[in-house]
């Protein structure tokens, strides 16, 4: 039964997940690659290499080929693909899947093409792309293909995607390249310049998701971290609490609340009312930050909440494309109408 090699791939700056159609979410794994630097031979792909992050000696780096939503490394990034496909496909070698890749909503053709590349260089035998609010909705459960508004906000580890869906379609849309690993980086600058202390990625993420939040008084938490101090180069301990989290990641969540606010600006009437009474649905892993959808409600006027999986959203929702191809192929990137487009540019 070849549709059983349908998948859908959420293609994140933080995680890659896989959803094969028929099985549901299959593979949930970092977008990390360790590979060694002079001869470019990968030492890892995936939960290994991430456990190398910040601690591999000088030949051996460990890498995100995907930053702030879009592809930094295009070699990496074809070989982290081909990883996971063949590990979800290995007892189905046989069949080329059909593979839908959800991507951010502000990305350009260019970077779309890179995606495309990728993905049909793995194997496929043919790629979609979706943008990401559109498979957040779809996964979160949404009646998109309906007359009325639905809103989504998806935060992922590079981008924030903010729109507004109706029959089927993006009626307004933006995406801010601010997500939770921006939150991480605010968090290390922060810590770096109040307490000279130097700290690692991993334990920037682990206060954030353990202490941290963006809304003042929902909790009130401490943790100890420990790094290097930039004054005598030795080891040291701190003590964080949730306050200083709050006060460091203040300026990427603003970001984030501006540009939801500038797509409710721009929705047309009626929707808006719909959104009113719907509320706006929060996917993606950063919107699990404690007390962000208390945040967005309250500086939008507008109920919000969490979808039901926020972080398997979108990759439900490319696993679903399939299901719906007839009504979405139009408005869907695949690899033949971007061969087309190419080729009419040739003259």
């Amino acid at each position: 039964m070849a549709w059983f090699t349908d998948m859908g791939i959420d293609l994140g700056t933080a995680t890659v997940l896989v959803y094969l159609r028929g099985k549901g979410i299959v593979l949930n794994e970092p977008s990390v690659v360790a590979i060694e630097q002079q001869t470019r031979k990968v030492l890892a792909v995936g939960e290994n290499a991430q456990l190398m992050l910040g601690r591999t000696p000088g030949n051996i780096v460990a890498i995100r080929p995907l930053r702030e939503g879009v592809i930094a490394d295009f070699d990496i990034t074809e070989i982290m693909l081909k990883h996971f496909i063949y590990e979800v496909c290995k007892r189905r070698r046989l069949l080329r899947p059909r593979v839908v890749v959800c991507i951010p909503a502000g990305t350009t053709s260019v970077e779309k093409k890179a995606v495309i590349e990728a993905v049909t260089r793995t194997g496929a035998k043919e790629a979609y792309l979706i943008e990401e609010p559109r498979a957040a909705a779809l996964g979160a459960g949404l009646e998109i293909f309906e007359p009325s508004g639905n809103m989504v906000v998806d935060i992922g580890g590079g981008t924030t995607d903010i729109a507004v869906l109706s029959m089927g379609e993006t009626v307004v849309s933006c995406s801010v390249r601010v997500g939770g690993d921006k939150f991480d980086e605010a968090i290390t600058r922060y810590i770096k310049r109040e307490y000279n202390l130097l700290i690692g990625e991993r334990s920037a993420e682990a206060l954030k998701i353990q202490i941290g939040s963006a809304f003042p008084g929902n909790r009130s938490l401490k943790m100890e971290v420990r790094g290097r101090d930039l004054v005598n180069g030795l080891p040291r301990s701190l003590e964080v609490t949730t306050e200083n989290i709050i006060e460091a990641i203040s300026e990427p969540l603003w970001i984030i609340i501006q540009g939801v606010r500038q797509v409710l600006e721009r929705t047309p009437p009626e929707l808006a009312g719909d959104i009113i009474d719907k509320g706006i649905v929060m996917t993606g892993g950063g919107s699990l930050l404690d007390g962000l959808y208390k945040m967005i409600a309250q500086q939008t006027g507008v109920p919000a909440f969490l979808a039901d999986d926020p972080i398997g959203s979108v990759a439900k929702g490319t696993g679903k494309v399939l299901e719906f191809l007839d009504r979405l192929s139009p408005t869907l990137i695949t690899t033949r109408n971007m061969t087309a487009a190419a080729n009419h540019l040739v003259f």
